[in-house]
């Protein structure tokens, strides 16, 4: 089992740039694929990005591509979401999550854990 706990989010100006991160606590953290995934009010959980078991590969939502940049640590159990050039669209709660399977890892679906989220607000 992977527990997941998100920290870094706030308030931040339209260009501005925060970096979330994940900890994770478990055995399993370096056999998962990490994903940060990300819900507006009143719309679906979103995909953002995601990152395969050695880091080796990166996966992104063309809405973040080329401003948002996934990373981990797997010696520390971290990952993080380094973000820039943020926009008010981005406003939302961010979650990270673990992924066991070998899929796309692009779908809420192939995910079996969640943290409980990480409010990041982008003003305009």
């Amino acid at each position: 089992q992977v527990q997941l706990v998100e920290s870094g989010g706030g308030l931040v100006q339209a260009g501005g740039s925060l970096r979330l991160s994940c900890a994770a606590s478990g055995r399993t953290f370096s056999s998962s694929a990490m994903g940060w995934f990300r819900q507006a009010p009143g719309k679906e959980r979103d995909f953002v990005a995601a990152i395969t078991r050695s880091g080796g590969m990166t996966y992104y939502a063309d809405s973040v591509k080329g401003r948002f940049t996934i990373s981990r640590d797997n010696a520390k159990n971290m990952v993080y979401l380094e973000m820039n050039s943020l926009i008010p669209e981005d406003t939302a709660v961010y979650y990270c999550a673990a992924d066991k399977s070998y899929g796309r890892h692009r779908y809420v679906s192939e995910y079996d854990y969640w943290g409980q989220g990480t409010q990041v607000t982008v003003s305009s």
